[in-house]
């Protein structure tokens, strides 16, 4: 039996959910920033509302990027913080293999896409029929490489800003329809549950606790107002 907290705040606001055997028992999604003022009151509340204490977990899983610079290392630190106070495992999951996974692929090739806010997408490709066949590598690209990346082939866009990137993409050539949505924080708990409690243990013991998954560098706004990309 297994259960376990399950959180985002990668992509936008937050999501929670506490799921027992793949039953969810308590959940809540807000909008928004402040993530880090947020997120601690916000998972007391939903396992209050479980009627389940810190001591009864067996798994935290959080998603670990790509995303919100902010948002990652909110949720990571959370998560951190959490597995190592309880002794219990962390499951770090990106992402994109969480919008993969959510996807209902309608015979089209499925693109996880969540807009980086500077011109460009965090992406990841994966066949419909072939999403069980190792995890598809996330990358950034702009919609005139993303559309080469398809070559040629009908998809699914899935994520935050689906509606605004099918257009762009319909234009450019590609047969693309949208599915809008975050990270579904039931599917992370399933995604972590069916790797098994004890694998991420060994995991986390042999690799260490789960890292942000960053795909450039840090952007920041610099006292003139302009922005800029750091290593």
């Amino acid at each position: 039996m297994s259960l376990v907290l399950a959180f985002d705040c990668a992509v936008s606001g937050l999501g929670i959910a506490v799921v027992r055997d793949g039953a969810r028992l308590a959940g809540l999604a807000e909008g928004g920033r402040d993530q880090a003022a947020r997120l601690l009151p916000a998972i007391e509340t939903v396992l209050g509302e479980a009627g389940v204490g810190r001591r009864d977990l067996s798994l935290i899983a959080v998603t670990i990027g790509p995303g919100s610079f902010t948002g990652v290392r909110v949720g990571l630190a959370a998560a951190r913080g959490l597995a190592v106070g309880l002794g219990v495992p962390l499951a770090g999951l990106a992402t994109t293999s969480v919008l993969l996974a959510q996807a209902t692929p309608r015979g089209r090739a499925v693109v996880a896409a969540i807009d980086s806010r500077l011109g460009d997408w965090f992406c990841a490709i994966a066949e419909g029929q072939d999403r069980d066949k190792g995890e598809p590598a996330p990358f950034v690209a702009a919609v005139p490489e993303l559309a080469l990346r398809l070559g040629g082939r009908a998809c699914l866009v899935i994520g935050s800003g689906a509606q605004t990137l099918v257009p762009q993409l319909v234009a450019a050539g590609v047969d693309a329809v949208a599915e809008e949505a975050l990270p579904d924080p039931v599917v992370i708990a399933g995604l972590a549950a069916d790797a098994g409690v004890e694998a991420w243990r060994v995991r986390n013991k042999s690799e260490g606790l789960p890292r942000p998954l960053y795909l450039r560098g840090v952007s920041i706004t610099l006292p003139d107002g302009a922005r800029r990309t750091v290593d």
